[in-house]
C-alpha cells in the first residue's frame, strides 16, 4: 500500500471553498508576455495548472489575470526567475532559476533569483495552490520552468532570425549570446524587446538530458555570499518604513484567555506605546505589547501581570498521555491495511513491541515573524510563508478584505521545517489581530510581530506524539509469516482544510504511510486517531519521522532472528517495486565498505533505508558508545532521487536532514506537558543536534535521467534507525523509544 501526506487532485477540491474568489480559468500552459513599454526586456509569465483546476471547482468564470513574471531578461543581460517557493535553506532559490537557464541557454553568471509574493500565477502545479511542502519545489516544477525556459529562447530565437532574414533553425542560442550563419551576433539583453512581439511558441522540444550543461552539475548557490556575509536579508531582518515591534503574551494553556489583567507596569515602560487584549490561536486570547522596538516589548511582556482563564479547555499531562495511549494500543484500531493475522498464535518466532515517540518542537534557527501594513483598503504583509495561498486567504478572512486586496510577499526564511506552513495560518491571522487592535487604538503605523525562542517552543503546533505495538510472527527459518500492528497519535489533518483528503476511511494516512514499505510482508495495519488539546502539524517528513524508526528497527530485528545479515535480509524480503530501494541500499553499502572494511574495537555498522516523497534514502552508519553514551561517527548515503538537478543541494539536503535526524536520538529531544502546560522554553532544555554531535556523511547518488522526485525531507526518516541497529550490535538492546535512552533499555 503506498499513501501520500496529500492527494493533489482532491487538494485543489478541498480548496476551492477558500479560494473562492481566486482567478481562475486559465489553460495547462498558457503563458501571458506582460511588460511590453519599450525598454523592459522580455518577460514572461506562467499560468499555474492548479487555476484551471480551480475552475472546473467552482464553475468560476474565466478571468485574465496579468501575472507577475517568472522570468524577466533585461537589457543589461541580467535573468532574473520568479521562484514561486519560499527559500528557507533548502536551494530553491539557485536549483529552479537552474531549471529555466538550462533551457533558455543563459549566462549562469548573469542569472538571479527571487522570490514570488502569493499570487494565481505561482501556484505549485500538481497541488493547485502556492505552496513549499511535501519536498514537492524541483518535483512539480521539473517541466514548468524547463518549459518556461525553452519558450523564451525561442522567442529570443525567432526575433534573431526575423531581424537578420534567416531561418529560426540558422540561429544558435549558447551562454546568452545569439549568434546567426553569417557571424551576426545579439545577447539575449539586446534582443529582449524583440522578442517580446514574438509569438509564445504553444509546444516546445525540452533538451536532452545528454545535452545537459547547468542540471546535473554541482552549482554554487546564488544566495550563498549573502549568507556568509551576513547581508541576507531574512523575514527577522526586515522592518517597514515607521513600523513598530510588537511582542504577545499566549496563554500557557493552548486555547486559554486573559482573566484578569493588570498592565500598569508594563506601560511604564519606556518605549511601550500600547498594551492591548489580542485573538490567539484555538480560540484564546492573549495580551500584545507594542513598542519602539524589541527591547521596550519584551520588557514590557515580561512586567505584565496575567491570571489566565483555563477552565473551559483540557489540560494534557504527558504522562497520563502515554498510558492512555499504550491502553488504545492494545486494541484494533481502524483498519489501514488488512492481512491473515492467524499465523501469529503458533508462530515458533514472536517479537512483540511497543515504541513510544513524543511531541517535537520544529525549532527553526529563526523564529516566527510577521510584518503587517493594515489599511483601509488593503493589507500588506512581510512573511517567510509556506502557504501563500493559504495564508493569504486567511489574511484576508481576518482583516474582512478579499484576498486580491492582501499582498503577501515572501521572505527568506531561516528553517521552517513545516511550522511555517500551518493549515490555520496560526501566526498570520495573530499578526493581523494585533494590526487590527492597534489600528483600533487609534495608530495607524505598520506592526512587527516577533516571536521569541521561548515562544517558539512553547508556542505549538508540534509534531505530533505517537505510540505504535507491533506483534511479529517468524517462521523456523525466520520468514515473516504475520504482523499484526496498531499507531495511536493525533491527526494532523483533523479539523483542517486537508482532512477530506488526507483522511480516508477514518485513517490520517500520514500517519501510516511508509507502513510496510517496501518489503514483501503480510502487514495487518490499523490506526487510533486520538484527541488532545495540543495543537499539532507537519514536522520535516511528516509520518516517516516514527514509521521509518519503526519499520527499520524491526526489521533489523527480524533479520537477528533469521540469524541473517541484515543488508541480505532486506534484499531477499524486499518486493518487486523495491528496485529503487535495492539501488540506493546497494550504493550506501558498496560506497560505506560495509562486510568488507573492518571497524576498529568498539564501533559496529547500522543500516536501514526508507522512500518518502517518492525518493529513497538508505544508510550505513557506523556508531559507538563511550561512557554510556551513543556516539554516531560516519554515515555513508545511497540516495536515489531521479535526476540530481544540482548535487550540491542534494548532499547538503542529505547531511542536514540526518542531522536533524540524529537530533530526534538526542536526551532531552521532546516536548512533555504537566497540566496543559509545555515543560520546555528554549534550547536549555529542549534538546537539538550540535556541532559536536555531527558524524561525517557521504552522500552517494544514483544516475538516472528520470524526473526528479523530493529532497527536502527523504534524507530524515532512516537516519534514527540506522543508529538504533548499530548500538543494538554493541549492546544487545532494542530501543523502543525515542530519544534514546541506554540505561532504561
Amino acid at each position: 500500500m503506498r499513501t501520500e501526506w496529500i492527494d493533489s487532485d482532491s487538494m485543489a477540491a478541498a480548496l476551492a471553498t477558500a479560494q473562492a474568489s481566486a482567478p481562475a480559468g486559465v489553460s495547462r500552459r498558457g503563458f501571458m508576455k506582460t511588460g511590453a513599454a519599450a525598454g523592459t526586456g522580455l518577460v514572461l509569465g506562467f499560468f499555474m495548472p492548479g487555476a484551471g483546476r480551480f475552475a472546473s471547482a467552482q464553475q468560476a468564470p474565466a478571468k485574465v489575470v496579468e501575472p507577475n513574471a517568472f522570468l524577466h531578461i533585461a537589457p543589461d543581460n541580467t535573468v532574473t526567475v520568479q521562484v514561486n517557493r519560499l527559500e528557507f535553506g533548502q536551494g530553491v532559490q539557485t536549483a529552479m532559476p537552474m531549471l529555466i537557464a538550462e533551457e533558455l541557454d543563459a549566462d549562469w553568471t548573469k542569472v538571479h533569483g527571487a522570490l514570488a509574493p502569493a499570487g494565481e500565477q505561482y501556484k505549485d502545479p500538481a497541488f493547485g495552490i502556492q505552496i513549499t511542502g511535501g519536498s514537492g519545489s524541483i518535483a512539480h516544477s521539473y517541466t514548468q520552468y524547463r518549459e518556461i525556459g525553452a519558450k523564451a529562447r525561442a522567442m529570443l530565437v525567432a526575433a534573431a532570425a526575423e531581424q537578420w532574414n534567416v531561418a529560426p533553425a540558422q540561429v544558435k542560442a549558447a551562454n546568452g549570446v545569439l549568434t546567426g550563419p553569417a557571424g551576426q551576433r545579439a545577447t539575449f539583453g539586446a534582443m529582449a524587446d524583440a522578442a517580446m512581439r514574438q509569438p509564445v511558441p504553444a509546444t516546445v522540444t525540452l533538451k536532452d538530458p545528454n545535452d545537459f550543461k547547468l542540471i546535473g552539475k554541482p552549482v554554487g548557490r546564488l544566495d550563498a555570499r549573502r549568507k556568509a556575509t551576513g547581508t541576507q536579508q531574512f523575514g527577522m531582518d526586515f522592518k517597514a518604513p515607521d513600523s513598530k515591534v510588537a511582542l504577545v503574551a499566549r496563554p500557557p494553556v493552548f486555547g486559554a484567555r486573559v482573566g484578569k489583567l493588570d498592565a500598569s507596569k508594563a506601560q511604564a515602560v519606556k518605549g511601550v506605546l500600547a498594551v492591548l487584549e489580542v485573538q490567539t490561536d484555538r480560540g484564546g486570547s492573549g495580551v500584545v505589547v507594542v513598542a519602539d522596538g524589541y527591547w521596550p516589548a519584551k520588557m514590557g511582556r515580561d512586567a505584565l501581570v496575567i491570571d489566565w482563564d483555563a477552565s473551559a479547555v483540557e489540560k494534557v499531562s504527558s504522562a497520563q498521555q502515554l498510558a492512555d495511549f499504550k491502553a488504545l494500543a492494545q486494541q484494533p484500531g481502524v483498519p489501514a491495511r488488512r492481512a491473515d493475522t492467524a499465523k501469529l498464535a503458533t508462530a515458533p518466532k514472536k517479537i512483540h513491541a511497543v515504541y513510544e515517540f513524543p511531541y517535537l518542537a520544529h525549532a527553526p534557527m529563526e523564529p516566527l515573524n510577521c510584518v503587517v501594513d493594515l489599511h483601509a483598503d488593503g493589507c500588506t504583509v512581510w512573511a517567510g510563508s509556506q502557504f501563500q495561498t493559504v495564508d493569504q486567504g486567511a489574511i484576508a478572512a481576518t482583516a474582512g478584505l478579499k484576498p486580491e486586496q492582501v499582498v503577501l510577499n515572501t521572505m527568506t526564511a531561516g528553517g521552517g521545517f513545516g511550522r511555517r506552513g500551518v493549515p490555520t495560518s496560526d501566526y498570520l491571522v495573530e499578526a493581523v489581530n494585533v494590526a487590527k487592535v492597534w489600528r483600533a487604538a487609534g495608530r495607524t503605523e505598520p506592526v512587527k510581530v516577533v516571536w521569541s525562542r521561548e515562544d517558539d517552543i512553547k508556542g505549538g503546533y508540534y509534531r505530533p506524539s505517537h505510540v505504535h505495538r507491533a506483534d511479529i510472527g517468524l517462521d523456523a527459518n525466520g520468514h515473516i509469516v504475520a504482523w499484526d500492528h496498531v499507531i495511536v497519535g493525533q491527526s494532523i489533518a483533523a479539523g483542517t482544510m486537508f482532512e477530506g483528503m488526507m483522511i480516508k476511511n477514518g485513517v490520517d494516512a500520514t500517519m501510516v504511510e511508509g507502513m510496510g514499505e517496501p518489503y514483501d510482508v503480510p502487514l495487518n495495519l490499523s490506526a487510533h486517531i486520538a484527541k488532545a488539546n495540543v495543537p499539532v502539524l507537519w514536522w520535516r517528513s511528516v509520518g516517516s519521522t516514527h514509521t521509518a524508526y519503526v519499520m527499520e528497527t524491526l526489521i533489523d530485528e527480524a533479520a537477528h532472528a533469521a540469524r541473517m545479515d541484515p543488508v541480505a535480509y532486506r534484499k531477499k524480503i524486499i518486493g518487486k517495486k523495491g528496485r529503487r530501494h535495492l539501488a540506493a541500499l546497494d550504493l550506501a553499502v558498496a560506497k560505506s565498505g560495509y562486510g568488507k572494511k573492518t571497524l576498529p574495537k568498539g564501533q559496529a555498522w547500522g543500516v536501514a533505508v526508507h522512500e518518502s516523497f517518492n525518493t529513497v534514502v538508505a544508510y550505513v552508519v557506523v556508531a559507538s558508545v563511550k561512557d554510556g553514551a551513543p556516539k554516531l561517527h560516519k554515515v555513508t548515503a545511497g540516495v536515489h532521487c531521479n535526476t540530481a538537478v544540482n548535487p550540491l543541494t542534494i548532499e547538503a539536503q542529505v547531511q542536514g536532514a540526518a542531522l536533524m535526524g540524529l537530533g530526534m536520538t538526542v536526551p532531552g529531544a521532546a516536548i512533555t506537558l504537566k497540566d496543559g502546560v509545555v515543560e520546555q522554553q528554549n534550547f536549555s532544555d529542549y534538546a537539538v543536534a550540535r556541532m559536536t554531535d555531527m558524524p561525517i556523511i557521504e552522500v552517494h547518488i544514483v544516475p538516472s535521467t528520470e524526473a526528479p522526485t523530493g529532497m527536502g525531507e527523504p534524507g530524515l526518516p532512516p537516519l534514527a534507525p540506522a543508529f538504533a541497529n548499530a548500538l543494538f550490535q554493541l549492546t544487545g538492546k532494542r530501543l523502543r523509544k525515542l530519544p534514546f535512552d541506554l540505561a532504561s533499555a
